[in-house]
């Protein structure tokens, strides 16, 4: 099976849902009905065979979340492409990178993202780039809009695609400092969708929201992707302008069941006023995930939406979306666990070699199931190294506790999680010494009351030179998505080290932990659509 059974059933001899069903809106707006769905589907899958889009091809979309973002990721998996979903946050510099690795032929993107990649237009070997003319933006010249380019009819003429066969690409940073593409297969996609919908009884009733990217698989594979292969209704939240206010308003207007809430928003959503009444009485559950759930704010859901099931999710990109659940009805007492693993995934922890651990001992988390990615794109060498033996290797350390219940115990690839979005120190500080004026720098996360995390980068500059704060915003601008510029900069004659040089970070997170309480502290962060 592949991931085109999603419109296919509408079309089949026995049809499991009606093609007039609401499969998918945006925001407040009227949904889609899979027959519209499956219609848009085939025209823009025609279109790309077309253009000449075969098996194997990668197309990347650099695109706000729309409906026409699920339509073209259905369409490139019918024809057996692969979509390369790219962050629209990126730098120009960030782009060319990802889609020089990822060898993408054709970039369909948002008219008002023209400015950013025509500067690397020569550098990136794309043959076709397609714009979408539904911002305010206009189309460069050298772009194609979208609705000429899909044309009006469909041949219907298309490949057998196998389980196999590689469906999308997403970038994860490394602690390298380069991304990694991760590639998830159509029988991953699958999977991971069958799983949640199996673990949390999702059917044809279910209405699923996010407010989430869909370039990340926290915007899509998380509830959306369920919520369609049963035939459910997906609901994604326009990007920018987010509030949580508006998101209610969305659950509203289609009687959402299932939502997704950054954990770090938990707070905020939690203290709304007039909540009881926001929130539609079809609601079920709200699925978090990112960090741990305080036991306060369970006291707060339990008091305020008693009928709604809070359940911590936990996994990576290539682990599956979600590998470990922790549902409210279990939860008291183990608030600081990340639960039990989802139906036929396997969790163990093991020391450095890969040796499996006693119960109760502390080591690397590994994943093993059908969905676990099917490896890196072009990068033999991290797949044998992240995926040795069927196992996703996590980087997080942990220990699975003699009830099963699995509980983190720090992040072994010293990544900083920032208001929904990953940021790895190697990365940043890789560019942020390329600064002339800088000698060293480390990056840290720091608390911070809305995002839970920041970054703070602790610079020592160059004998003789002095570069000021601004000077580095704007260098690390040039070449960084906003996020993952560091909230805070301080500057220090050295970084604290071990005798054979590693740099001691829990100390400087101890010296710099309340940076966020100093008067004029820098607001930051950026909404998660």
């Amino acid at each position: 099976m592949n991931i085109s059974w999603i419109t296919d059933a509408v079309a089949g001899q026995v049809p499991s849902v009606s093609p007039d069903s609401p499969a998918l809106a945006l925001g407040t707006g009227d949904p889609l009905s899979y027959a519209e769905l499956r219609e848009r589907e085939l025209l823009l899958a025609t279109a790309l065979r077309r253009d000449g889009v075969r098996p194997g091809d990668r197309v990347a979309l650099l695109l706000r979340n729309c409906t026409d973002y699920v339509a073209l990721y259905l369409a490139l998996g019918r024809i057996g492409a692969i979509s390369v979903r790219l962050n629209w946050r990126l730098t120009a510099a960030e782009l060319s990178y990802q889609l020089r690795d990822s060898a993408a032929g054709t970039v369909i993107f948002d008219a008002e993202f023209g400015e950013r990649l025509a500067g690397i237009r020569r550098e990136v070997p794309a043959r076709t780039y397609v714009a979408r003319t539904g911002s305010d933006a206009a189309a460069p010249e050298w772009a194609v809009p979208l609705e000429e380019f899909a044309g009006s009819a469909a041949d219907g003429e298309f490949p057998e695609i196998g389980p196999d066969q590689p469906l999308t690409l997403m970038y994860t940073s490394g602690t390298t400092g380069r991304p990694k593409g991760a590639l998830l297969s159509h029988g991953n996609a699958v999977w991971i969708g069958t799983v949640q919908a199996l673990n949390w009884k999702f059917d044809h009733t279910t209405v699923a929201l996010t407010q989430g990217p869909l370039f990340h698989a926290g915007g899509f594979e998380v509830l959306l992707l369920p919520a369609l292969l049963r035939h459910g209704t997906a609901v994604t939240f326009p990007s920018g302008g987010f509030t949580l206010e508006a998101m209610l308003e969305a659950a509203r207007r289609h009687s959402a069941t299932a939502m997704l809430v950054y954990s770090f928003m938990l707070a905020e959503f939690g203290g709304i006023e007039g909540l009881e009444t926001l929130v539609p009485p079809s609601l079920q559950r709200i699925v978090t995930g990112g960090d741990t759930i305080m036991p306060w704010v369970y006291d707060v859901f339990e008091k305020r939406l008693p009928g709604v099931n809070l359940t911590q999710s936990y996994s990576l990109t290539e682990g599956g979306a979600v590998a470990l659940h922790l549902d409210h009805t279990v939860a008291r007492g183990r608030e600081t666990s990340v639960g039990v693993p989802q139906p036929m995934t396997q969790v163990r922890i093991a020391d450095p070699l890969g040796t499996e651990v006693p119960t109760g001992e502390v080591g690397e988390i590994h994943l093993r199931s059908p969905g676990v990615s099917i490896g890196y794109w072009n990068r033999p060498e991290e797949t044998a190294e992240t995926f040795a033996g069927g196992w996703c290797r996590t980087g997080d350390l942990g220990r699975v506790d003699a009830d099963g219940f699995v509980t983190l115990a720090g992040r072994a690839k010293d990544m900083i999680r920032t208001g929904g979005e990953n940021v790895y120190p190697a990365e940043v500080e890789k560019i942020l010494t390329g600064h002339p004026g800088v000698h060293d720098a480390a990056l840290i996360g720091v608390p911070d009351a809305k995002l839970a995390e920041v970054g703070c980068a602790v610079v020592v500059a160059e004998p003789g030179a002095a570069p000021g704060e601004a000077q580095l915003r704007r260098y690390l601008a040039e070449r960084l998505a906003k996020y993952k510029i560091p909230r805070y900069f301080v500057f220090a004659r050295e970084l604290p080290r071990t005798a054979s040089g590693k740099v001691l970070k829990y100390l400087m997170k101890e010296t710099y932990a309340n940076l966020g309480e100093r008067p004029g502290a820098p607001a930051g962060g950026e909404d998660p659509a």
